[in-house]
């Protein structure tokens, strides 16, 4: 209950600063402080930031801003969390300047270099320039004040179960007793109704040993939050990436890796149980993985690099307008 009403808080705050930021404060603001911005990089260990940057970003070339390309007066304000995140990004550059993006649950790459919350992982995917996007539901913080070892010796989730590759869970495992499972779909389909739970709170899920992580249309909302957490993380390989790199995620080192078909699960049930120290290394492990998004000010320079790379690339920036200090490879 604690952390619902402190994610409620974080929403009203959201949108309150998105909502006060668009009406009430000029772009002209943003742009005198980029400069500034930038030059917070030298606080930062430069290979670490080049990764990231050059993660996200992949393109290498010029390349001309695609046609599809709207100036910050015309970015689609359907999708308000992600309007708010990147127009956040975009208004410390000149007012002229295009960009392409496609809010949403991507899937695919796409056809012209812009910007997405989320991108395919195995296949070539330069042009899918990824951001921090939708982040209030994506970044959510929690806290979790209970030891590993005190925890429930189960395995939990809860979720939607509206694709294919969620059903094959529930069609192997419902009703094992090593797991906690069901859907909270509000209407399910007459063949999905037994599979149907009450909702559990994110604390409620906290209270289990082992927490699955199952994509959705895209990347797994819940991931986060588990990396916060002392549970120890179970999933298939990532198929997407986000802002949160799932890509350089390693099996058995932060993660704990399933079959896709999850016939092993229950075996990697009982090997974790029976190694409870393992089991704390790994859930160590990605704690640090997401202490290195925690750090707000590091998060938004990048999204200014990641966005500057992009518009020097198309032509569309020159340095002179935004550095006055050394310049910086990325």
């Amino acid at each position: 209950m604690i952390q619902l009403r402190q994610q409620q808080s974080r929403k009203i705050a959201f949108y309150s600063r998105g909502f006060a930021e668009h009406f009430f404060v000029p772009n002209a603001f943003y742009r005198r402080r980029l400069r500034a911005w930038l030059q917070l990089v030298d606080r930062y260990p430069p290979e670490a930031i080049n990764r990231r940057v050059n993660y996200y970003n992949k393109l290498n070339s010029k390349f001309p801003a695609p046609e599809e390309a709207l100036s910050i007066a015309y970015i689609p304000k359907a999708k308000t969390t992600y309007f708010f995140d990147f127009r956040r990004l975009l208004r410390h550059f000149p007012s002229q300047v295009k960009t392409f993006s496609r809010f949403g649950d991507k899937t695919d790459v796409t056809a012209v270099p812009g910007f997405v919350k989320t991108r395919p992982i195995r296949i070539p995917n330069e042009n899918s320039v990824l951001l921090r996007l939708n982040s209030i539901r994506h970044f959510r913080p929690i806290t979790d004040s209970c030891p590993y070892r005190q925890k429930k010796d189960s395995l939990v989730w809860r979720g939607r179960v509206n694709r294919d590759h969620r059903k094959v869970l529930f069609k192997r495992h419902f009703g094992n007793p090593r797991l906690d499972i069901g859907l909270t779909n509000e209407r399910p389909v007459p063949e999905l109704r037994p599979w149907r739970k009450p909702y559990l709170s994110i604390a409620e899920q906290l209270q289990h040993k082992f927490i699955l992580s199952i994509e959705g249309n895209d990347v797994a909302t819940n991931l986060k939050w588990i990396a916060q957490s002392n549970s120890l993380c179970f999933m298939t390989k990532p198929k997407f990436e986000s802002w949160f790199m799932e890509g350089t995620l390693e099996a058995g080192k932060h993660y704990v890796a399933l079959r896709d078909d999850y016939a092993d699960l229950t075996e990697k049930i009982d090997y974790y149980l029976d190694n409870p120290d393992e089991a704390e290394t790994i859930i160590e492990n990605f704690q640090d993985y997401y202490a290195d998004f925690s750090d707000q000010k590091k998060e938004h320079l990048i999204g200014l690099l990641v966005v500057k790379k992009y518009l020097e690339l198309s032509g569309q920036l020159d340095e002179s307008i935004c550095l006055s200090h050394r310049k910086h490879e990325f």
